[in-house]
């Protein structure tokens, strides 16, 4: 992604069976690449497309040159998270 843009990010949450669904407390955490967390944000269903797809439209701090992020929530009582990395570059 170019500095100073906004890159929308999106997860596909699924059961082990594949199925789409819709965990509870949805979060978005950023963090830098050394793990450290940067923000978290809660997600509700403004950001959610169609069962078990979410996103979130992040606009990144001027001085990150990368950052993961980490799609999180519950799902039967157990931990459901998606983490990629995204890296960011002036051209």
């Amino acid at each position: 992604m170019l500095k100073g843009d906004s890159v929308r990010l999106k997860v596909n949450f699924k059961s082990f069976t594949g199925t789409p669904v819709n965990p509870v407390n949805p979060t978005l955490t950023i963090y830098k690449t050394d793990q450290t967390k940067i923000e978290q944000f809660t997600l509700d269903d403004t950001n959610k497309l169609n069962v078990g797809v979410y996103f979130y439209d992040y606009v990144p701090a001027s001085e990150l040159n990368e950052f993961i992020f980490e799609f999180a929530g519950t799902y039967n009582d157990k931990p459901i998270i998606s983490r990629g990395q995204v890296n960011v570059k002036f051209i």
